[in-house]
């Protein structure tokens, strides 16, 4: 009956987490390049009083690889990354990729975020373009051009973004493996004046969302049930002595 309530209590750890990821999905289903958060369950064998007992792991996190849908906006700081590419920038904590292709450039001519942090190029050095051109113009693969000349190009990463990922605001991301560069871009590439939106589907996450709870109070009430047996249990058992 102990085991029974400790597979109980590894499922509501693991029924828990999933909740809080949906939430945080949910939350930011309009934040632009947001990729939701994923759970993979393990089952892990244990033998308990000579039996074989399962109980499911608290879950490790991924991030979805599914594409948002494109919003034109005409903005030429705009940017979106095509295929599974993200852009990489300079955070306070480190490099991290963006799906979040929203520039602006500064009086230095720095490329920055709108949380001012550097846009990297394939190098992962900063870029800078000439702040007295205007706008640049953006080729398929990420060279930007300002008065016909090549003055920058967009680093394009690739990035496996598995258990151990860190958020690092807004849509970024910190992966447990760093980034490498995408040399062949034949099957990648960047749109100028079209951001991203984030790829969650809120109406499966709120399903999912029912579901997670439903299952979460069906494993409380079991446990309250089961420790009012082995409570009856005791007491008939005290009772007989």
């Amino acid at each position: 009956m102990q085991s029974g309530l400790y597979v109980a209590l590894s499922s509501q750890i693991s029924l828990d987490k999933r909740m809080t990821t949906i939430a945080d999905n949910l939350a930011n289903m309009n934040t632009v390049g947001f990729r939701a958060t994923q759970l993979k369950f393990d089952e892990v064998m244990t033998n308990a009083d000579g039996a074989s007992v399962a109980y499911v792991t608290e879950g490790e996190e991924y991030v979805s690889t599914r594409n948002g849908g494109l919003t034109q906006t005409k903005n030429p700081l705009d940017f979106a990354t095509k295929g599974d590419t993200w852009f990489s920038i300079e955070t306070p904590s480190g490099a991290a990729i963006t799906r979040d292709g929203r520039f602006s450039i500064l009086d230095t001519g720095a490329l920055v975020t709108l949380e001012g942090y550097p846009v990297l190029d394939a190098g992962g050095g900063p870029i800078t373009l000439d702040p007295n051109a205007g706008p640049p113009d953006l080729s398929q693969d990420g060279t930007l051009y300002q008065n016909g000349r090549p003055v920058a190009s967009l680093g394009l990463f690739e990035a496996n973004v598995g258990p151990g990922f860190v958020r690092a605001g807004n849509s970024a991301i910190i992966p447990s493996q760093a980034p490498q560069p995408v040399v062949d871009r034949a099957g990648a590439g960047v749109v100028q004046g079209f951001v991203e939106q984030g790829n969650v589907n809120p109406i499966q996450e709120m399903t999912q969302l029912i579901t997670v709870q439903r299952a979460f109070e069906n494993v409380t009430q079991l446990m309250r049930d089961s420790e009012t047996s082995m409570s009856d249990a005791i007491k008939a058992l005290g009772g007989a002595g």
